[in-house]
């Protein structure tokens, strides 16, 4: 369970450092948010429970897979603010829209073979 405790409070940290660095600089933290650390601290802390190649690199393919429907919230969010649509609304139907985009991926994905 300490275990859990450790690998949450990390997340955590990355999380409130982000947005700490975010109100400060904001182009700089899209760039920290962008980089993939939790999908490395995830593989890592799979690697250390099951160290299996093959398990890791379908960890990793179906991730670049999943990363691809949550990039056109990035554009929608910012469109909906500029044209006076609020955050909180905004960010609804940019979630909503990624939502969207995962469950046609997971069918599409599996009905051509991607390791999903």
């Amino acid at each position: 369970m300490w275990e859990f405790a450790a690998k949450a409070a990390l997340a955590g940290v990355i999380v409130a450092l982000v947005a700490t660095i975010a109100q400060r600089q904001p182009s700089f933290g899209a760039l920290v948010a962008s980089l993939p650390l939790i999908s490395i601290l995830g593989m890592i802390f799979l690697w250390y429970a099951r160290p299996d190649a093959e398990n890791m690199a379908l960890h990793a393919e179906a991730t670049f897979w999943y990363v691809l429907p949550s990039l056109p919230m990035f554009l929608l969010i910012p469109a909906m603010l500029r044209n006076g649509i609020g955050f909180f609304l905004s960010l609804a139907a940019g979630s909503a829209l990624t939502i969207s985009l995962y469950l046609i991926m997971a069918f599409v994905g599996r009905r051509i073979g991607l390791p999903l």
